[in-house]
């Protein structure tokens, strides 16, 4: 079965964890939200970045912290000189695979940018809302 050599891949560079690594390959199947409470140094961003190797996904990591924009997670209009108009710079949010740490230290503001891409698959970002 497929599921069981991405089972497999992915315990060989996480060690110990079946499990655990068969219940976030189901989250991913299932186009779901994984949220992973534990102590620090257990493998939760190696399980991620594992998952990305295996899979081929796009991925993307956010630090959430105290100060970060919701800018930051979604992404910004710049003003480009040359077109002569604003041209819109994807934030991390925009990837298929998304590891957000310590998401409890982000404003309310931030984390409802996140929500709503978790929640609706898209962002709305100066009014226009993108996929």
């Amino acid at each position: 079965m497929k599921t069981d050599a991405l089972v497999n891949a992915v315990g060989s560079i996480l060690l110990g964890k079946q499990q655990q690594v068969r219940l976030a390959i189901c989250c991913l199947l299932a186009r779901g939200h994984l949220l992973i409470e534990d102590l620090p140094g257990v493998g939760k961003t190696t399980l991620a970045q594992a998952l990305m190797r295996v899979t081929g996904l796009d991925y993307q990591r956010i630090q959430f912290t105290s100060d970060l924009l919701p800018a930051d997670v979604l992404g910004v209009s710049i003003f480009d000189r040359r077109e002569g108009g604003f041209q819109f710079h994807n934030g991390p949010i925009f990837t298929q695979l998304l590891l957000v740490d310590e998401i409890n230290r982000a404003s309310p503001k931030t984390q409802s940018a996140l929500l709503e891409a978790m929640a609706e698959f898209q962002v709305t970002v100066e009014g226009k809302t993108r996929p």
